[in-house]
């Protein structure tokens, strides 16, 4: 019996003032997953990502058309909370941002936010937090230190546990990788495959080598458009469209 999508996109057209930036955009998102939607600058990849927790809300000029429905609701109605949502569907950007204050700190930035002040719990929160972003044995011995003196690949580690300790349903994972040496990358990729168990994982890869290497699910656009999705092996392996094939072997883009 096949299970529910958590997340279901219909029709969705997405403008920044009069420039369409996603066209007649229709997905389905199992939970539990690991979905990598990859395409060449300028596909509405972030967009997507960034309209899936509706941070492109703060761009005044940007507005969608269509639906998308998180759990059967849609995120986008009236009495959605906003703040919620955002806990719910994590981001983590293309630079890492840890905060200016101490790696335990910010880990409990958040749970603190949401009221959380017992100290072994908060103290919980982060270890747990921090293993599964494949970090705490890096930085367990210097929870004091500022978030900031760490390198850029454990940085990036960090900013996914800081969204794991706000105990999101799913992770968007914009280009994550994409300034960080190979052994941090395939840190962050061993730390992936085993949090889809807890979570749905949406990633823009850096390329078409770690979409390969990671996801479940791909999903190829070009120019806003969807071309092609299905199972990995299917869409590298076998792809049915052939601007799909040109873009994997690296013939443009």
């Amino acid at each position: 019996m096949s299970k529910e999508p958590k997340i279901i996109i219909k029709n969705v057209n997405f403008f920044y003032g009069k420039k369409r930036v996603i066209h007649n955009l229709n997905l389905e998102i199992p939970s539990n997953e690991i979905i990598a939607v990859f395409g060449p600058a300028n596909s509405g990849i972030t967009t997507l990502l960034r309209s899936i927790n509706r941070l492109c809300d703060m761009d005044d000029n940007a507005w969608l058309d269509g639906e998308i429905l998180m759990d059967g609701k849609s995120i986008y109605a009236p009495d959605v909370n906003v703040t919620e949502l955002r806990r719910k569907a994590g981001m983590v950007f293309e630079v890492p941002t840890p905060l200016p204050i101490s790696i335990f700190d910010n880990i409990a930035y958040g749970p603190r936010l949401s009221g959380r002040k017992n100290k072994r719990e908060l103290a919980e929160i982060v270890e747990k937090s921090l293993r599964k972003a494949a970090l705490w044995d890096e930085v367990k011995d210097r929870l004091s230190i500022s978030g900031m003196s760490l390198s850029g690949g454990q940085q990036q580690r960090l900013c996914i546990a800081r969204v794991l300790a706000l105990e999101p349903e799913i992770i968007l994972l914009d280009r994550a990788c994409s300034g960080l040496d190979p052994i941090s990358t395939a840190k962050i990729e061993e730390s992936l495959i085993q949090l889809k168990e807890q979570f749905t994982i949406i990633i823009a890869p850096h390329n078409v080598q770690q979409a390969g290497r990671v996801c479940d699910r791909a999903v190829f656009m070009l120019m806003g458009h969807l071309i092609e999705e299905g199972k990995k092996t299917e869409v590298f392996m076998n792809p049915k469209d052939q601007r799909t094939s040109d873009y994997i072997t690296g013939k443009f883009g």
